[in-house]
């Protein structure tokens, strides 16, 4: 007849036998059914080894040293007991102008986040979203957006009014008023992402300040000397109110009317030329265009030399 004397706590008994001697039973050397959890995978196993690092080395199961296992290594193993493995993910953050490799037991990005104290504003973005699933080896990027509104002085460009005195020389010009810029208040809703505005929006504009005007009055009288009449033709030089004359002093002035349709304009001598025959002046292309098109090629010239 066989006796078991079981402690609360043991996997030793001991067997009476009729006419023998007392036996030592270990039962903590007998295979025991435990279930392995990794990241939500479940493993049922058969394992004789006394605690929980023995099991997981028995079974080649290695932990890197950010995973986490409950209950811990030095654990006695028990029949039916669960170990649980969560394996750490390797992650990737920027965010304020830095970046950080981490690794990570949570579950989200928004958690990950948190876990490596970056806190996310209200209007922060997260790509991926916070939202998402960590998986290893996954690249977080913070983006930060602040909104502000500002009040922004800017100026009011003011007007320049011109009169006209026919007692003036042309080239004479007095200011009978300064300008002067008026001032509008305008409010700015600003976005910025990581501390650089992207947009800019007006929400509304009031005036301070009305701008003041310029008052010009500019001499139209103009003195004319001889007159001359021939053919004109243009050029590109400067770029203004220019032309070249076979003979007309370099610096002076002339008066050039296209006979075809009356338009004048008053240029500078600051070339020489044209040489052909019957031309006479060889306007600036600018200076061509106010009296005819350049497609003219060729005009019908008045030159009246200016005095004044």
């Amino acid at each position: 007849m066989l006796f078991l004397l079981a402690g609360l706590f043991s996997f030793k008994a001991f067997a009476f036998f009729p006419g023998s001697d007392q036996k030592e039973i270990d039962f903590s050397r007998h295979p025991k059914s435990v279930r392995i959890t990794a990241n939500g995978l479940d493993f049922d196993i058969e394992t004789t080894a006394g605690t929980v690092g023995d099991a997981l080395s028995e079974n080649h199961i290695a932990l890197g040293s950010h995973d986490r296992i409950t209950p811990d290594i030095a654990t006695n193993i028990t029949p039916g007991l669960n170990i649980e493995i969560t394996r750490a993910s390797k992650i990737r953050i920027e965010a304020d102008g830095k970046t950080v490799e981490a690794y990570t037991l949570q579950k989200d990005i928004g958690k990950a986040l948190a876990e490596n104290n970056l806190a996310l504003g209200r209007l922060d973005k997260t790509a991926p979203e916070k939202n998402t699933p960590i998986s290893d080896n996954l690249s977080i990027t913070v983006t930060r957006i602040n909104i502000e509104e500002v009040i922004v002085p800017e100026d009011i460009d003011f007007k320049t009014i011109t009169k006209l005195d026919a007692k003036m020389g042309w080239q004479e010009k007095k200011t009978e008023q300064e300008g002067e810029n008026g001032t509008l208040e305008v409010k700015y809703r600003i976005t910025y992402k990581n501390g650089k505005e992207v947009s800019r929006v007006a929400l509304e504009k009031n005036k301070v300040k009305d701008p003041m005007p310029e008052i010009i009055t500019q001499g139209t009288y103009v003195k004319l000397g001889d007159k001359h009449t021939g053919l004109g033709t243009w050029y590109a030089f400067q770029g203004g109110l220019y032309a070249a004359s076979p003979w007309l002093p370099i610096g002076s002035f002339a008066k050039v009317t296209n006979k075809a349709n009356g338009k004048s304009v008053i240029v500078k001598i600051n070339d020489r030329g044209p040489f052909g025959k019957n031309r006479i002046l060889d306007l600036d292309k600018v200076a061509f265009q106010k009296i005819a098109s350049l497609g003219a090629g060729v005009i019908d010239l008045k030159v009246e030399e200016v005095l004044n």
